[in-house]
């Protein structure tokens, strides 16, 4: 069988491209990377969230080509179900899906406020309000996992919400966001991840190709 294929963009920019290429990481698929160059008008369009995303990521696997990070997540629980992308019990795994739906369809503030950037660092930086109701809503989904499945991810071992949520835990770091113990220690479990450090390594090496998102706020 052929090796997969997942195309992601910038790995300092593109939070969809870092979501699909964790969960296939996560569900053990092996795969090749194939990379869309940011000088690409649709694919800067979409990084400066002046599109819908229609080029990453995408997965060619078995002959089929599976693009928007959801049905890549679904997609990958099928055919990799010992992975354990979703949770065991049905209404884990509702509640997994609808936190998973909630970041896919949600948060436009905190994404414009908030543009994600691995090389870049704000110490104190303001946030507006709009993107603070964002973050808020968040914390308080990341909270509630906590109590209900007792950590140390959010449904206890790592699933598809926590590969949906891990730009935002870079987020918060790239702009000093201020957390309590435990979402904070969520944050730095998330960031310890080896595929997790083996991204921000590669972002870290891409060159500055959008000035629009290094600017000095």
């Amino acid at each position: 069988m052929t090796m997969a294929t997942l195309t992601i963009s910038s790995k300092n920019y593109s939070s969809w491209s870092l979501r699909g290429w964790l969960l296939c990481r996560m569900a053990g698929l092996e795969f090749a990377e194939e990379v869309v160059p940011v000088e690409d008008p649709a694919n800067r369009a979409e990084l400066l969230l002046l599109s819908p995303s229609i080029l990453v990521p995408c997965l060619v696997h078995d002959g089929m080509r599976i693009w928007d990070t959801l049905a890549i997540a679904e997609y990958l629980n099928e055919i990799k179900p010992e992975a354990g992308l979703l949770p065991a019990s049905r209404a884990a795994r509702a509640r997994c899906r609808s936190i998973c739906g909630e970041m896919h369809s949600g948060f436009a503030n905190l994404r414009s406020a908030l543009p994600m950037n691995l090389k870049a660092r704000h110490p104190g930086f303001k946030v507006w309000s709009g993107a603070q109701a964002d973050m808020d809503r968040i914390t308080t989904i990341w909270r509630d996992c906590f109590a209900e499945y007792k950590g140390p991810y959010l449904f206890g071992r790592l699933t598809m919400a926590d590969a949906m949520y891990a730009p935002v835990v870079t987020r918060f770091l790239t702009y000093d966001v201020k957390l309590d113990r435990d979402c904070a220690s969520y944050c730095d479990r998330i960031l310890s991840l080896p595929d997790m450090i083996a991204w921000r390594e590669a972002a870290l090496l891409e060159p500055d190709e959008l000035e629009e998102l290094d600017m000095e706020f």
